[in-house]
């Protein structure tokens, strides 16, 4: 897990002016408005239950997320995503006992909040360059720039882009020197370029993000590789970027020859 965190207020901001955070916030505040009109009709074995059931939905619930905070391995996109994603297990499970009307009810917002948002990615650059197709491949045949270049090739509506998408900006601030560049191609604005670097993305986009190291213009190593669907992906964090591209050794070779 990244060891910045956005501060409370960035967060607060974040929630009212997202719709994606804020209609979770909405759904998830509305349980406490069914749950005290609830009371009112339910039967007292049913209360008690559902009591029951709340406090043991509740210690789970934050088990999950020690356990998650403990991993210290996924971004914190991809904490927030799963986070929400066990929250919305365990209300879906307590609607089951007061009412299954409620369950489905919750359902389709959940469905609804799918379909209709998508959770915001990471927006800074850190070190690295948003590029268009025509600048990516002028400034790997120009020459003149830097020796390597590291370029990811993500798409906004791909959620696997969006939970990585705090990893590539941080890791071009640790090593972004003269000899090794980052940038950033969008393939949901050009989505043509996917052919032209070998990126076959599929109808499950099973290669997005995509992260290709090139040395003088010639491709050298990327990420996933091209036989990805015969292993499954790992998550991708900083630590498997840096040590699948050597970007270790790219800096000590840079230092060193200083």
């Amino acid at each position: 897990m990244d060891k910045k965190r956005s501060n409370p207020m960035e967060w607060l901001n974040q929630m009212v002016g997202e719709p994606y955070y804020f209609f979770h916030f909405l759904s998830f505040f509305s349980y406490f408005i069914v749950r005290s009109s609830a009371s009112n009709v339910l039967s007292p074995q049913i209360t008690q239950l559902l009591f029951y059931r709340e406090i043991q939905a509740v210690l789970a619930f934050f088990m999950l997320i020690a356990y998650k905070q403990m991993a210290r391995e996924e971004t914190w996109e991809a904490f927030i995503a799963d986070t929400l994603f066990f929250g919305k297990i365990f209300l879906i499970a307590l609607t089951l006992i007061m009412d299954y009307h409620l369950t489905l009810w919750y359902l389709v917002v959940f469905s609804v909040i799918y379909v209709l948002t998508q959770q915001p990615p990471y927006e800074e650059l850190g070190s690295a360059s948003k590029l268009t197709p025509l600048q990516l491949e002028a400034l790997l045949t120009e020459g003149n720039t830097s020796r390597f270049w590291l370029v990811e090739f993500r798409a906004s509506f791909s959620s696997s882009c969006r939970r990585a998408s705090r990893c590539f900006p941080e890791l071009s601030i640790t090593y972004s020197n003269k000899n090794l560049s980052f940038g950033i191609v969008d393939l949901g604005l050009f989505p043509n370029a996917a052919e032209k670097f070998g990126i076959s993305p599929g109808g499950s986009m099973g290669q997005l993000p995509t992260y290709i190291l090139f040395e003088n213009a010639i491709e050298v190593s990327r990420f996933p590789e091209f036989n990805f669907e015969a292993t499954p992906t790992p998550p991708i964090t900083k630590r498997l970027l840096a040590r699948h591209f050597e970007l270790d050794r790219h800096l000590l070779e840079y230092v060193n020859g200083k």
